[in-house]
């Protein structure tokens, strides 16, 4: 019987901490009516699995081993859920030699919306370019990137609000 509560406990801690990374992502992404309803189903499972754990504590410490396990494993769960979601937009920013502007911006340009602008770095002119792309080809993107040109300067910012035509960032 207590290994059903152990895994009980461990399963509860996975599903609560899962569902909380969850909910930062979509409160992130302005779904606050969502979120909200995520926060509930978190403080029922909470109550509950801390309820069962802390009953006779002192008796069976392992309980509190399984809790933490469980938290430990779904928040690393919720981590790999967030990238496989990937809601939505990234800027990114890539700083490149004024030599390699034509080629990179004209292959980038294939698939995603790019600007550019003129900078300078350490005295030397430079290219900026700005590239609005969904989170789900952010790897793909910077892959891209880093073979055209392997010295580029890559920064990412996540984008909380978009407006924008998406026909422009799917060609």
């Amino acid at each position: 019987m207590k290994i059903l509560t152990y895994l009980a406990i461990f399963i509860a801690k996975i599903i609560e901490n899962a569902l909380s990374t969850l909910r930062l992502i979509v409160v992130a992404k302005g779904k606050k009516l969502f979120g909200a309803i995520l926060q509930f189903v978190i403080a029922f499972v909470w109550v509950i699995t801390t309820g069962i754990v802390v009953v006779n504590v002192k008796d069976d410490p392992l309980k509190v081993v399984f809790f933490a396990f469980g938290s430990l494993i779904g928040s690393y769960l919720g981590s790999l859920i967030e990238e496989k979601i990937a809601l939505g937009s990234d800027l990114i920013k890539v700083i490149i030699d004024k030599y390699n502007y034509q080629r990179i911006n004209k292959e980038l340009s294939k698939k995603y919306l790019v600007t550019s602008t003129i900078g300078e770095k350490q005295n030397k002119d430079v290219y900026i370019l700005f590239i609005i792309a969904k989170k789900k080809q952010r790897s793909n993107l910077i892959s891209l990137i880093q073979k055209l040109d392997e010295k580029a300067i890559i920064t990412i910012e996540a984008i909380k609000n978009v407006s924008y035509d998406e026909s422009l960032t799917s060609k």
